[in-house]
């Protein structure tokens, strides 16, 4: 976003902008700026001006789905090679960082089919390609496993798709750049527990304090671990009993109260006792109890549960686990309502508790008396909240209520001529967006701008 030119990025954003409003943005570095976080396809009379006053950066963004076949074509034409090529030159700048992430891309930038890239001279590129493209036929995977490059062999062990095949894990266990990317979830054998872990290696014997088959004589030779990691790891393996888990546990806990780094990033490391999920039932309603909320946020992931569990649950004193019980298909309306009062609603991952289909979508308008701005800002996911509570929220010293007046449907043109000239950046860009800003007052703003 664009702040020292809020009204030009955001009506560079709004999807309701004409395409003659589109062409005059472009002349503008802000309202090209906006344009390039427009979603869908751009007309061509917009692309051709955002060539004409972008130039090289913005031939950047003119491929894919985002232009016509006759713009690509045009594009693929130019008599400037630093406009011709500009894509091209950024997948290849990608390939350098190890960052490209897009096979098809790269295919076209490159011109090749992706068995050829695969085996290009560019280890760089060998290895991207290796990243991206999970669905490689075996031989192509069985060359990268070969590869001379470590680079390449670890990008190949990387993700389990495609894999290596069992025939190989003994010899590729032996490679050290691949050797953690298959110690984390290769069956392990006595002997191949013993190999790997007396390699010392800090990544080894993380990947090995988390693969799936570690057994229970493992997990306990694994406990006695210096390393935070580790011990993290195995206090959420099934193996281990509570009282050592709690005692693993608190070793870590300590440690990062005494100011350790590692037990720091051990402890806030996203650990998930998955097993949990496949214990008979009998078992995983034991995990109620579990001083730890890892395991109760698991079993809120179970959809089997008894009413008994899931009172429980709801009114769990970690906030996490009250969010993952609120995800299931049958939460009671009044259930959500009351999470969404004492809780708010604004997880960082999954579905806000306020889609759920049994959320008493009529009661977001009450929201409008609430003290706490965050739960007043809840009213605005009523898509036919009146005008009246429109003005209320505008008129709110919180800026991310206003702002959320002006992405509101059932704005109106006044309120949006009033948010333009908000002190706040933001809330100009917000309005300026807007779908319901009339076309004479975009008018205005490309007039005052000089466009």
């Amino acid at each position: 976003m664009d702040l020292e030119e809020p009204h030009l990025s955001g009506l560079g954003q709004n999807p309701a902008a004409p395409t003659d409003v589109g062409v005059r943005l472009a002349a503008h570095e802000a309202g090209r700026h906006g344009l390039t976080l427009r979603p869908g396809p751009w007309p061509d009379a917009v692309a051709e001006a955002l060539l004409t006053h972008g130039g090289r950066c913005s031939a950047v963004l003119l491929h894919g789905s985002r232009v016509s076949p006759a713009m690509r074509r045009r594009i693929a034409e130019h008599p400037d090679p630093a406009i011709r090529d500009a894509h091209a030159d950024h997948v290849r700048d990608l390939v350098a960082t190890g960052t490209a992430r897009n096979l098809p891309d790269l295919v076209e930038a490159y011109g090749l089919p992706p068995a050829e890239l695969a085996a290009a001279s560019d280890p760089r590129l060998r290895a991207v390609v290796a990243v991206t493209w999970q669905d490689r036929p075996a031989a192509v995977q069985s060359a990268l496993l070969d590869d001379p490059d470590p680079r390449v062999r670890a990008a190949a062990t990387r993700d389990q798709r495609p894999g290596v095949p069992p025939e190989d894990h003994d010899r590729c266990l032996a490679d050290p750049a691949v050797r953690a990317n298959l110690a984390r979830h290769v069956p392990l054998t006595p002997d191949r527990f013993a190999r790997l872990s007396a390699t010392g290696d800090p990544d080894v014997l993380h990947a090995l304090a988390h693969n799936p088959h570690l057994t229970a004589d493992m997990a306990a030779r694994l406990q006695d671990s210096e390393d935070p990691v580790v011990r993290v790891a195995v206090a959420y393996s099934r193996h281990v009993r509570p009282e050592t888990r709690d005692r693993l546990l608190t070793l870590v806990e300590a440690e990062e109260e005494a100011g350790s780094i590692e037990a720091e990033i051990a402890l806030s490391w996203f650990h998930e006792p998955d097993w949990l999920r496949d214990a008979p039932p009998a078992e995983r309603l034991t995990y109620l109890d579990c001083p730890h909320p890892a395991f109760r946020r698991v079993l809120a992931t179970c959809r089997d549960l008894p009413d008994a569990a899931w009172r429980r649950l709801d009114d769990d004193p970690d906030v996490r686990v009250r969010h993952t019980a609120a995800r299931r298909p049958d939460a009671p309306p009044e259930v959500l309502l009351r999470h969404v009062r004492d809780d708010g609603d604004f997880h960082h991952a999954g579905p806000l508790t306020t889609d759920h289909p049994n959320f008493p979508r009529r009661a977001l308008r009450g929201f409008l008396d609430e003290a706490d701005p965050w739960l007043r800002a809840l009213a605005l996911r009523d898509p036919d909240l009146p005008v009246p509570g429109l003005r209320r929220l505008a008129a709110c010293e919180e800026s991310f209520l206003r702002s959320g007046v002006a992405r509101h449907p059932k704005v109106t043109a006044d309120l949006l001529d009033a948010l333009l000239a908000d002190p706040e950046p933001g809330v100009a860009h917000a309005a300026a967006a807007s779908p319901a800003l009339p076309r004479s007052r975009m008018d205005r703003i490309l007039a005052e701008a000089g466009l």
